[in-house]
């Protein structure tokens, strides 16, 4: 067998590769350079991990958050590979053990955070020591135009230059934009990387938005439905985590909470009772989940809009990492853009950016806060739109599995009513907000038209029919679909675009057709069905095992063995431990490890039942 498929199988219990895995894995192996853009799910450990153990010397993986290192070292010594992690979680004491037992050669694999690599210290052990490879997780957080800039990351090209010798150079992201992808590439300084873009798509995730009039309503029926399965809820800001947590709480609901503001042990023991399944859902802001490997989360709701497509794209994918079905709904309000706008033009900003680099870097927020704000205002199909976004052709018929394409509204032409709109837009000389064009095409004579020529327009009440309601619903459909935009700033005012300039003149080419928000519909369950014949009962014996086979060992059930896996099991009912290495995630170590409790429970199943095995 070749050896990368047999190191698969061995290590990571696999037959096969995920698509595009290969292709980067030979690549880094036979010493190339190489950047993968590959969502969430599909494996990215694996393109760096597996070289590393297979390459002699040790392997380095700059990673950017203590969580994903402890998460990523905690699996691989489950897998009996030898691996470290170096951050400000050691004591200093620990630290020098950890840098002396990696001089000695103990470890294959030793993930380190940006900021440690050109302390003295860690640079004299990697000048000193054979390193097989430089992997960078999170790559996205080298380019400014990504959405979790990290100036730390510019030093990694600077600790390169100064090994003794350069080893190959991988990077990896879920989430890159075309900029960004050339900006990892150019300022990572890789040399003729082999470049692979997986695809976007997780078929397995089901996106949906609602507008409801009481997100607290809205929240408490949505974690209600989905009973005791795992589930992350997103919020804006501390405040609001804190808020939404007790509102659970108060429900009856058992929900952890973490953010930035809370003490460091805090947060930790509210990512272990997550982790380990003592409490069901988490309540965090967008400090929690980078690089946590929790695979069985069904749910991902967001109480508030991000900042941007990337962020979203990358939070829900923290569902369903087994491949097992994933809810993911966002729960948009208007407010939600004023919080977006408020946490950019108030956030802290890097120190190392003069003020033309943040000025830029501050429009770019911007301008990815309306792509965030037009993918909760789209009224077609919400897959197409999110793929679109990173450069990849959605389906055009739609997807038929989000929540705009199972339950689209009704469509109204709104030509006539978009002319008026147009028409008050440039008639005012295109110098108020949306709120005031707003008040004056309902004939409203308030503080925001009174004073002003607004009321003077021939278009002043001309669509005094609709309600306010109904009205920013046609405002958010021009802005949409190009007719009309924003400017950035403190104060945005409404311009008419060049599109929007060629409708008003000639009245076409096509009729503006709004399409209503989705109707109410039923919606997937929050776990998927048992599938080709599975024995649910069984499942729930196998899982009980494995949570008490991990509360033995001290480490999250899904590090024993992920859904999938047993799942897997319960397809395949194995009777040996031959038998037992077919199953798709049991490696040589886990079958040794485990290998003969899971026969066992699946011997004493089938006597209870008095059921023979499916083909034996």
């Amino acid at each position: 067998m070749d050896a990368l498929l047999q190191g698969l199988k061995t290590y990571f219990g696999y037959d096969s590769f995920r698509p595009g895995q290969e292709a980067l894995v030979r690549t880094v192996f036979q010493g190339g350079d190489a950047l993968g853009v590959m969502p969430t799910g599909a494996g990215k450990s694996v393109c760096y991990q597996l070289p590393a153990l297979l390459r002699p010397g040790t392997a380095l993986v700059v990673s950017p958050l203590i969580s994903l290192m402890q998460d990523q070292v905690r699996a691989l010594l489950q897998m009996g590979v030898p691996a470290a992690y170096l951050n400000s979680s050691l004591s200093e004491g620990q630290m020098q053990k950890a840098l002396a037992n990696a001089r000695a050669g103990r470890y294959k694999i030793i993930y380190v955070a940006p900021e440690r690599l050109l302390t003295r210290g860690f640079l004299a052990f990697a000048q000193e020591t054979a390193l097989s490879l430089v992997a960078v997780d999170e790559a996205h957080c080298v380019s400014q135009w990504g959405q979790d800039f990290r100036p730390s990351y510019l030093s990694i090209p600077r600790f390169l230059e100064l090994l003794a010798a350069r080893p190959p150079v991988c990077a990896f992201t879920a989430t890159a934009t075309e900029r960004v992808r050339e900006d990892i590439e150019r300022l990572l300084e890789l040399r003729s990387p082999r470049r692979l873009v997986t695809g976007f798509d997780r078929p397995n995730l089901f996106y949906e938005v609602q507008r409801p009039r009481n997100k607290d309503a809205a929240l408490l029926a949505l974690v209600r439905e989905f009973g005791p399965a795992s589930g992350i809820v997103y919020c804006a800001t501390r405040r609001t985590v804190d808020e939404v947590q007790a509102l659970l709480a108060g429900n009856g609901v058992a929900a952890a909470r973490y953010h930035a503001g809370m003490d460091p042990a805090q947060r930790q023991r509210s990512q272990e009772d997550f982790l380990f399944d003592r409490t069901p859902v988490m309540v965090a802001t967008n400090a929690f989940g980078m690089g946590i490997d929790k695979s069985n989360v069904r749910y991902v709701i967001h109480y508030n809009m991000p900042k941007d497509l990337e962020s979203y794209y990358q939070e829900a994918g923290r569902g369903g990492r087994d491949g097992e079905s994933c809810r993911c709904v966002l729960l948009f309000g208007p407010r939600d853009v004023q919080i977006g706008r408020f946490l950019i033009e108030h956030g802290a900003e890097p120190e190392e950016l003069d003020e033309e680099q943040r000025r830029a870097r501050r429009r770019a927020e911007l301008e990815r806060l309306a792509q965030m704000e037009a993918y909760c205002r789209e009224t077609g199909c919400l897959r197409a739109k999110l793929l679109r976004y990173f450069g990849e052709q959605g389906p055009r018929a739609g997807c038929g599995a989000c929540g705009n394409c199972l339950h689209p509204g009704p469509e109204t032409d709104i030509g006539p009513e978009a002319l008026r709109m147009l028409d008050c837009v440039l008639a005012s000389g295109q110098r108020y907000g949306q709120a005031a064009i707003a008040e004056a095409l309902r004939g409203v004579r308030g503080r925001r038209t009174a004073g002003r020529q607004l009321q003077a327009l021939s278009s002043f009440g001309s669509l005094g029919h609709l309600s306010q309601e109904e009205l920013t619903e046609r405002f958010e459909h021009l802005l949409s679909a190009g007719l009309l935009e924003k400017t950035q700033g403190q104060y945005p005012v409404l311009r008419v675009t060049q599109k929007g300039l060629d409708f008003a003149r000639h009245g076409g080419p096509l009729p503006v057709r709004l399409r209503a928000a989705p109707a109410p519909g039923p919606r997937p369950a929050a776990k998927a069905p048992a599938a080709g014949g599975e024995d649910p009962a069984l499942f729930e014996r196998l899982r009980a095992l494995r949570a008490e086979l991990a509360s033995l060992q001290g480490v999250p059930a899904f590090v024993v063995f992920s859904d999938a896996t047993l799942h897997d099991m319960c397809r395949r009912r194995p009777q040996t431990m031959d038998e037992l290495l077919l199953v798709s995630g049991v490696g040589l170590r886990k079958q040794a490890q485990y290998g003969r409790r899971f026969l066992q429970a699946l011997q004493e199943y089938r006597a209870a039942a008095g059921t023979p095995d499916p083909g034996g």
